[in-house]
């Protein structure tokens, strides 16, 4: 099966959009995957799959089918063992056997329904996403990185050498060296961090010092210090944007805020607001672990 890689929308927010019906895939459970030329849809990531799939509709003249998830899909060359047992055969999630994004390979949008469709290859269909979920998931998204910035600046005291890796405005980067898994959905992000030997060796310390009490102490500071900054963020109404270098699934786009401190930039597959303003208010929880093993942050956007 020879397939093109997806085109993709969702990085400037479109949520409509019509292509051509390129494929339908059988799929475990009695569900069939749909594989059009372009989609505005947001599939699920299947290396860092922190931002959930669109759900919404794909109509086929005039058949409104409700897409119940959407899944990343991958096709090797024909004839490649990589490719299957078959060679160019339609590889789902975690069986795709390649980096995301190896150029010998197709990478494809599935949307996902729960029945056989019939005979729609060919066809024109019309693809349209749940706006409303869209909307609470891209302010989940874009309040987790602007966390992540406030929450670098509050703990850059506590490392005691450079760790080698900084974000936009300098300050170590600790959101990205103790990240242990990112998840979101459309009330909150979940970022859970390790706060391990690795992180130690680093630099990083969680333990009092003459300077700063221990990161067990400190908290309720730090959290008030946080959510300050995102206050002053979504009250200064900074513009959000996607760098897209093109339009496959596969290129690596890159998060823009125009924050007061100056531009931030994190490198980012998923959907976001267009501004800040769209947020009433954007406020983080901060958890340690009885064992003082591990940081979790529960951000909560409320949208204006």
């Amino acid at each position: 099966m020879t397939l093109p890689t997806t085109h993709v929308s969702f990085p400037a927010g479109a949520v409509t959009g019509e292509s051509t019906v390129l494929a339908v895939h059988p799929l475990d459970g009695g569900r069939y995957a749909v594989v059009t030329g372009a989609t505005p849809f947001h599939p699920l990531d299947h290396t860092w799959p922190d931002q959930p799939a669109d759900l919404g509709t794909l109509t086929v003249d005039g058949v409104e089918l409700a897409v119940v998830d959407c899944l990343t899909g991958a096709v090797g060359p024909e004839g490649s063992p990589d490719g299957g047992p078959d060679g160019g055969q339609v590889l789902v999630g975690a069986d795709i056997p390649v980096r995301r994004g190896d150029e010998e390979w197709s990478w494809l949008v599935l949307h996902v329904l729960a029945a056989d469709p019939g005979d729609i290859v060919g066809r024109t269909a019309a693809l349209a996403v749940d706006a409303g979920r869209r909307g609470a998931l891209s302010a989940s998204h874009s309040g987790c990185h602007l966390l992540a910035l406030a929450l670098n600046e509050a703990l850059a005291p506590r490392w005691r050498k450079d760790p080698g890796r900084t974000d936009a405005f300098g300050h170590p980067d600790f959101d990205s060296l103790a990240m242990a898994s990112s998840v979101m959905d459309t009330e909150a992000s979940t970022d859970t961090y390790r706060l391990g030997k690795s992180l130690r060796k680093k630099g990083f310390t969680a333990e009092a010092t003459e300077e700063f009490p221990a990161l067990a102490d400190a908290l309720p500071e730090l959290t008030e210090a946080v959510n300050r900054r995102l206050a002053g963020w979504v009250a200064a109404d900074a513009r959000v944007r996607i760098d897209v270098p093109g339009p496959e699934l596969t290129a690596r786009r890159e998060w823009h805020c125009e924050l007061p401190e100056g531009a931030a930039r994190i490198f980012c597959g998923g959907t976001h607001l267009h501004h800040l303003g769209e947020l009433a208010e954007l406020r983080t929880e901060l958890r340690l672990s009885e064992d003082g093993s591990e940081l979790v942050a529960v951000t909560r956007p409320k949208r204006a």
